[in-house]
């Protein structure tokens, strides 16, 4: 991927800490179009073409809040970005068809006994499998996620119980890894190789949304990713306080993301410029 400057730096100036951090969405903002649009519609196109049971899962529970989602979609592209070409198909799944107009990556999520992820298209994922998350609830969707259960499980689904069309909202996520690439299917989470020349900083603009038509919840992920030595010498703050997020998350998280050790690499990189 070409490197283009990233619009959001989640870092805690405080320290790391486990939140849902939303915040409410303007639906004006709902999706980001900017200048990779191009670049990664075609990667798109190119993972759906070679891997589409990687990046696409549906189950028939998520097929009307597809629908819904691809009409939603074409809607605010219309109404906020009216210059740009909506696809007329209507050859593959609703939710694939919406995903080509997007830069964004997109699930359904559809409340029975619980919120089940049934419908999905997830070219950018984050060294996750989506063949295993489809028809999951939430809590098995972050089942791996240490902490979660305890701080985060019981709030996260009242959230989506409590949602409603009117109001949406956003939130961060970010991560530290040795890969521009935005497609990181499953892999083990190891520390990043090398040290801070070799290291990207990639974060995730997540939205949820209730649909008025199918009271489906539509979640949405955009991935920007950049080098974080390019960022250390932008931004005086950003390596220190990358560092503090680092050396404050729990052991657990750290282990789990694969951020065992970076702390100290990331410590010396920045004491060599300094020194440098």
């Amino acid at each position: 991927m070409t490197s283009r400057p990233i619009p959001y730096i989640p870092l805690e100036p405080k320290g790391w800490r486990m939140a849902m951090g939303l915040r409410p969405l303007d639906p004006r903002k709902w999706l980001e179009v900017d200048a990779s649009r191009d670049e990664e519609l075609v990667l798109k196109q190119q993972l759906l073409a070679s891997s589409y049971d990687v990046v696409v899962a549906t189950t028939p529970d998520g097929d009307e809040g597809s629908s819904e989602l691809l009409d939603e979609v074409r809607g605010f592209l219309g109404a906020q970005h009216p210059a740009l070409p909506l696809s007329a198909s209507s050859l593959g799944h609703p939710i694939v068809e919406a995903a080509r107009l997007v830069q964004e990556d997109l699930c359904v999520l559809v409340r029975s006994d619980a919120w089940r992820l049934h419908a999905a298209c997830v070219c950018f994922p984050s060294r996750w499998n989506l063949a295993t998350k489809i028809g999951t609830t939430l809590d098995e969707i972050h089942g791996p996620v240490p902490i979660y259960d305890e701080q985060l499980g019981g709030p996260t689904n009242a959230f989506f119980d409590r949602l409603r069309p009117e109001r949406a909202f956003w939130r961060l996520n970010w991560t530290l890894i040795d890969s521009p690439s935005l497609h990181q299917p499953v892999g083990a989470r190891q520390s990043p190789h090398g040290d801070l020349a070799q290291w990207f900083f990639r974060v995730e603009r997540q939205t949820v949304r209730r649909l008025p038509k199918s009271d489906a919840v539509i979640f949405t992920i955009r991935t920007y990713v950049a080098s974080a030595k390019e960022l250390c010498e932008g931004d005086p703050d950003f390596g220190p306080t990358l560092l503090l997020n680092l050396d404050t998350a729990p052991t657990p998280i750290q282990q789990y993301k694969g951020w065992s050790g970076v702390a100290h690499r990331l410590r010396s990189s920045l004491e060599a410029t300094v020194e440098g």
